[in-house]
């Protein structure tokens, strides 16, 4: 059995260690590659019954940053050239940027100190390749659980119908209600404002957090990079439709 291939959360973590260290090559002894083999054994993503016993292994994880190593203009030697296309679009997103990938990070690993170690089939996580954010599969989780807390979602609809009597989405005005009568009347979603990096598992979704949307502009917010605001995103992507 081969291990399943890197997910966009392990490359992160394996990127931020290979930045922080100044882009010098660790071997498989060093106390970090040592760490992040830890952590990455982790996280909740790779269902246990698809690992085996090497399953991100230190020796694994300094081979990864010798992936990265290869990829690495700067770099002066030639690195291991046998890696995957997902590290160069982690590289293109994160590289340029050090302090959101340490962001990124940090938050990656609050999630797999927070969540239970993966022991059966339920344990992976129900995001499609479509649906995930380039910050990875963990923080995606957790945007739409946000955007999905039922207790949250009823506050903020009521305070918005309690403050102007309707449910419009806040980037093309679109009210359920006015358009199917009885049957959209309550209907609408709710798109989480608090950007990617800056969730965190025990955070509290406040009222301004989230945002009243409808489903087809909420698809549509998923796929800005980085993710808008729906102000925003009326501005600049519905200015001339509206």
């Amino acid at each position: 059995m081969s291990n399943p291939d890197w997910a966009r959360d392990e490359l992160i973590l394996a990127l931020d260690l290979y930045l922080l260290n100044n882009r010098q090559q660790l071997d498989s002894t060093d106390p970090q590659v040592i760490a992040l083999s830890e952590l990455l054994n982790r996280l909740p993503i790779h269902d246990s019954t698809v690992r085996d016993g090497e399953f991100r292994n230190p020796n694994g994880v300094a081979m990864k940053l010798g992936n990265f190593s290869s990829i690495d203009p700067s770099y002066p030697g030639t690195g291991l050239r046998r890696g995957n296309k997902l590290e160069a679009v982690v590289w293109k997103d994160f590289a340029e940027n050090p302090d959101l990938l340490r962001r990124l990070a940090q938050a990656i690993s609050q999630q797999a100190d927070a969540s239970p170690a993966p022991t059966g089939p339920s344990s992976p996580i129900p995001i499609g390749d479509e649906d995930e954010f380039p910050e990875g599969r963990l923080l995606t989780r957790l945007h739409f659980a946000r955007e999905r807390n039922r207790k949250a979602v009823k506050r903020k609809k009521a305070h918005v119908l309690g403050k102007t009597g309707k449910l419009a989405c806040e980037c093309c005005d679109f009210d359920f209600a006015a358009t199917y009568g009885a049957f959209g009347a309550g209907f609408a979603e709710c798109h989480h404002l608090v950007p990617i990096s800056e969730l965190n598992r025990n955070g509290i979704t406040r009222l301004i957090d989230l945002s009243i949307v409808c489903a087809n502009c909420h698809r549509m917010l998923h796929r800005t990079r980085p993710l808008m605001a729906p102000s925003r995103f009326r501005s600049d992507i519905l200015k001339n439709r509206l």
